[in-house]
């Protein structure tokens, strides 16, 4: 594992108390890292950063024994939607203590090169940009012009 995947940490016991704990998994923190990357390819941007604050406080439920709870209930249903669509390969480089991805695919990537470029011949209409800016920053203007 090239030294990755070692946790120095400070946790926070249910009882109130801080504790210092050490753990080498680095199996689990590579999984995780490439289902991340998953997720991140295949997920709608507002979908993703729901998934990123829930699937903390749905460690919290598990780390407290809370595992037949209510909220984990309902955390498991919302993380088991989102997993629909995840799916495909990643590709990870160790060197050093670190796991760098530098491949990822998926048969349900929303990633769409053609689109996300800003090289001629792309198929995204950058004359559309210039009425979404306006609207979206008028809040922005209207709001700095009541500032005056």
């Amino acid at each position: 594992s090239h030294g990755f995947g070692r946790l120095d940490m400070i946790e926070n016991r249910v009882v109130g108390i801080k504790s210092r704990e050490i753990y080498e998994t680095p199996g689990l923190l590579l999984l995780i890292k490439a289902h991340q990357e998953l997720e991140s390819l295949t997920l709608a941007a507002d979908v993703l950063r729901s998934k990123r604050q829930l699937e903390q406080q749905w460690a919290d439920q598990v780390y407290q024994g809370l595992w037949y709870g209510p909220l984990k209930d309902a955390l498991d249903g919302f993380i088991e939607r989102t997993q629909r669509t995840v799916n495909g390969t990643v590709k990870v480089k160790l060197h050093k203590g670190n796991a760098t991805v530098v491949g990822r695919s998926s048969a349900n990537s929303l990633y769409v090169p053609d689109m996300a470029t800003y090289d001629a011949g792309d198929q995204f209409d950058h004359r559309a940009a210039e009425g979404f800016i306006y609207v979206w920053g008028l809040p922005t203007r209207l709001w700095a012009a009541s500032q005056r």
